[in-house]
């Protein structure tokens, strides 16, 4: 399981900026203004094979005992509670302030490794950055620059260093499936569907399960993991909170699994806050079946109604199959379990070169990739890049010119021709330039380069 790491500290000292650095992202607003950050933001993180969650908290002000600023001291440190480790964050620019030394005191009650990090030190050396803030008393405090990213990668080795590398998803001794969605849609009663008894409690009450349940069973012989998590609320709606750190747990369980069963709700509209949850879990990688429950209490006419609104709110799972059932009466329960053995195997199929190599030669020939200016990218073969989910490497040249649009037509080819249902699936690129092309080293060109490309055909970066 992926380890949680929490930035804290008081408003101000670049926490979101850090953030940002750290996920590769701008999903946290950064402003000069302090206290911008109110809610959480949690996001993917890697350093070499360690990938990390980490959590975004809103500044912290341990000396108010009211409105909300005290809210948001009481999450902090819950989050706090839910990490596995803590990035403090001080301002090596203002200097020790009255703050930091009360929150220095609130983290060394907690048994969590704390990092002590001077931010801002650009142009600062270690030395002259962190003197002041030994004081603190967490140990040798780390000089940054998170705006520039001076020290950032050194910090999160230090940070990741007592925990494992990411375990090949290959090794996994048999399936585990979390069941996620909204509170009181019917997960935990699921669960007990499943189980065939009544081991994880299910009451009529939003929010009855604060953490992420992990049960082990056996159905027809073979050897099964399920995971009831906490219901994710919309933001707005999230008061508590010990729930809304349970939010953290859902998101780790996700990470955890081979496949998420996404359970709706018939007599509900398809919310806003479904899709978010269904698009972490394609984030993730993750296998997917959905579960649309409670489907005895609809008449013939509510169920085209809910169909058509699926259809159009969640067109994006185009590759999960969608289940109606009544988990209360049992009804259903064998299907869906079929679907979640069958996108188990599609999360984890092994696909030979030489076979991924044709089908895309073939892709080609009915459709070539579409030219750019006077280039054409060229596309010479592929090969399996991981698994859970698939991820096909396509090497070629100018294959940074790709479009999204021939993207999504390689996946819905590999997706057919292999029968992957259930599983997202990902399609990467490797592009070289020619080292040996004496025109552009006549011009000053550079040798050959490896460029890397995401899904979307985005540059990656250039070793």
């Amino acid at each position: 399981m992926k380890p949680t790491v929490a930035l804290v500290g008081r408003p101000n000292v670049g926490k979101s900026t850090l953030f940002n650095r750290l996920t590769r992202s701008r999903d946290a607003l950064v402003a000069d203004q302090p206290g911008l950050t109110r809610d959480r933001h949690y996001g993917h993180g890697r350093v070499g094979e360690k990938p990390y969650l980490v959590v975004d908290t809103g500044g912290f002000e341990p000396v108010v005992d009211e409105g909300i600023l005290f809210e948001m001291a009481r999450q902090t440190l819950q989050a706090v509670d839910e990490a596995d480790a803590i990035v403090f964050l001080v301002d090596g620019r203002t200097g020790i302030t009255p703050q930091d030394k009360i929150i220095a005191n609130r983290l060394r009650q907690n048994d969590r490794p704390v990092f002590l990090v001077v931010n801002k030190a650009e142009g600062i050396s270690q030395s002259i950055a962190g003197a002041e803030f030994h004081e603190l008393a967490l140990g040798e405090p780390l000089a940054i620059s998170a705006a520039h990213g001076d020290g950032v990668r050194e910090l999160m080795e230090m940070v990741l260093d007592p925990f494992p590398a990411a375990t090949d998803e290959k090794e996994a001794r048999h399936p585990k499936f979390a069941v996620i969605g909204r509170p009181n849609v019917g997960k935990s009663t699921l669960v007990n569907a499943i189980l065939g008894e009544e081991r994880v409690i299910a009451f009529d009450q939003a929010g009855t399960t604060r953490d992420s349940i992990y049960i082990d069973f056996e159905r027809d012989d073979h050897t099964y993991t399920i995971i009831d998590t906490a219901g994710v609320r919309r933001r707005g709606k999230v008061n508590e909170a010990i729930e809304k750190f349970s939010v953290i747990k859902t998101m780790k369980a996700i990470e955890d699994a081979n496949v998420a069963v996404l359970v709706l709700d018939a007599q509900l509209d398809i919310s806003e806050q479904d899709a978010t949850i269904a698009g972490f879990a394609l984030e993730a990688g993750r296998a997917l079946v959905v579960a649309v429950n409670k489907w005895d209490n609809i008449d013939g006419e509510q169920r085209e109604l809910v169909k058509r609104e699926i259809a159009r709110k969640l067109g994006f799972l185009d590759f999960a199959k969608f289940h109606y059932i009544s988990a209360i009466e049992g009804r259903g329960i064998a299907d869906l379990f079929k679907s979640i053995d069958e996108a188990y195997r599609a999360a984890m199929v092994k696909l030979a070169t030489p076979k991924l190599t044709r089908v895309l030669q073939v892709a080609v020939e009915r459709q070539a990739p579409p030219r750019v200016g006077q280039v054409r990218p060229k596309m010479r073969y592929a090969h399996q890049g991981g698994m859970n989910p698939p991820i096909i490497v396509i090497h070629g040249n100018a294959l940074e010119k790709v479009p999204d649009s021939y993207t999504r037509y390689l996946e819905h080819t590999y997706r057919k021709v292999f029968k992957l249902q259930g599983t997202p699936l990902r399609v990467q690129y490797k592009s070289a330039e020619n080292p040996f092309d004496s025109e552009k080293e006549s011009k000053g060109g550079k040798p050959g380069k490896l460029v890397t490309l995401g899904k979307k055909g985005k540059l990656r970066n250039k070793p």
